[in-house]
Formats: structure tokens, sequence, C-alpha cells
């Protein structure tokens, strides 16, 4: 246990069984009041940003998070088969953890999970991905200033929006962050 006048950004605290970082932390003096404290909390398991205020002298619980590298092996009927790299051991991540990154997971990606106890509760996909088209959306060949791109499916499932060049087969390097396709590989 630490107290809420310890805590600095960056820092990872338990609150209500939710795994929080915090963002950012402002000590607000009260005038006729009490001074407390100002905290932007992100959820890790959600990614969601919360605005928390605590008291100064409040206990929270700060937990300590292990990273390790895994590897993206294949599906598996209970949830997602990593390789964990440093220990060399099967790690099943549940389709609740991925949430929308499961489009981007390809056999041999490798990413970043955070581990709370023996469990996973977040991952962080690498930033940029070289995934290959395998299906276009068909346009009727009609150009128009306000069409100058079309959607596409990659080899993961993800559906991205493209320039109009691009075609199946060609391999497409793209921002995992935002979704947004950067360049033809």
């Amino acid at each position: 246990m630490a107290l809420v006048n310890q805590i600095v950004p960056g820092i990872t605290i338990n609150i209500d069984d939710e795994i929080f970082r915090v963002e950012s932390c402002v000590k607000i003096a009260g005038t006729k009041g009490s001074a407390f404290i100002k905290t932007k909390l992100r959820n890790l398991m959600t990614d969601e940003v919360i605005e928390k205020n605590f008291k100064p002298n409040q206990e929270i619980k700060e937990v300590s998070l292990l990273e390790h590298t895994i590897e993206y092996l294949y599906p598996d009927g209970s949830g997602y088969l990593f390789l964990d790299i440093d220990n060399l051991e099967n790690v099943i991540v549940s389709q609740k953890v991925l949430n929308e990154k499961i489009n981007f997971l390809k056999e041999g990606i490798r990413v970043k999970a955070y581990f709370y106890g023996d469990s996973v509760f977040s991952i962080e996909l690498p930033i940029f991905l070289e995934l290959m088209v395998v299906k276009t959306d068909s346009s009727d060949g009609k150009l128009s200033v306000s069409n100058t791109t079309k959607e596409v499916i990659l080899e993961t499932g993800a559906k991205i929006n493209v320039p109009l060049f691009i075609e199946v087969g060609d391999v497409v390097k793209i921002d995992t962050s935002t979704n947004e396709f950067i360049q033809r590989v």
C-alpha cells in the first residue's frame, strides 16, 4: 500500500480489482475545503481514460507488472495461444484481453504482454505491421474527388482503407494504433 500523495505518472495501481496506469496527477489546494489529488488514469484492460480524485492521505494499492515478449501461434478453443519467448512456456490469452487487436494477429508476430500474477491482462502490438491484401472492395471504376480510398481485407481479417492503386497480393504497412495505411511495401 502507498499513499496517494506519493503517486507519480507511470505507476500502476489497483482500484476495485481493475488495473490502471497513472497518466497524470496534480495536487489541488482547497481554499474552503480540504486539498485533493486529481488524477487521470488509463484502464489497462479497456484502454479507457478516467479522471479520479483522491484525498491526500488515502491509501492505494500499487501493483508491479511483468512485461514479457510473446509470439502468436494460433487460435485455441479457449482463447489464443502464444509462446512466451522468455521462458518458452505456452500462454493462453482470452479474446476479452485481445479485443480488436485480434484483427492484426498473424502467426509469428511478437507482442508485449503485461502480466499481473500468472495471467495476461493486456498486450501491446508492434506499432507497424506489414500485411498482405487478400480482398479489395469492388469499385465500379467511377473515380471522383470524394472516393480516393477503398476498403480492403488483410490476411489477418482486418479491414482498412487504402489508396485506389492497392490490389490483391500487395503487402501494405499499417499503423496498428490508428488502423491506417502507411505505404505499400
